[in-house]
């Protein structure tokens, strides 16, 4: 078996695109809060992009003990715009509309945390190449 490199400047360059892409997606969301019949979508999650990058495909979480969880990897190795699950909390509107505002706000946190952690990653990556250079 052999060890495929880690492209990890690649890989955090993919996940800045893809969360991008979830902003987007998410603000188009709150758009349309009001018009009607109007499903709230979002992309398959970022694992799938992980799973379909050329080279990374076999990456995945070591299992080193029976007792730890599988992994389970969405979206069959592509991302794609789809349509969310219903929110039961809030349900489908009269207008037909699915948009949870309390749900996109959420989803636009989790998109800013996420590209503050990979801006992070980055900076830290080039750092230690810079310290491992001798620069």
């Amino acid at each position: 078996m052999t060890m495929q490199p880690i492209q990890l400047f690649e890989l955090a360059s993919r996940q800045a695109e893809w969360l991008s892409v979830r902003q987007q997606v998410t603000t188009m969301n709150v758009a349309n809060a009001n018009t009607p019949k109007y499903i709230s979508k979002d992309l398959t999650p970022f694992d799938a992009e992980l799973k379909s990058a050329s080279g990374l495909g076999a990456m995945e979480m070591a299992r080193t003990n029976a007792a730890h969880m599988t992994a389970a990897i969405a979206g069959n190795g592509r991302v794609e715009l789809k349509d969310t699950k219903l929110n039961q909390e809030i349900g489908v509107q009269e207008s037909g509309n699915t948009v949870s505002l309390a749900g996109e706000m959420s989803k636009m946190g989790e998109v800013k945390r996420q590209y503050e952690l990979n801006t992070l990653l980055v900076q830290n990556i080039n750092r230690m190449m810079l310290t491992a250079l001798g620069k």
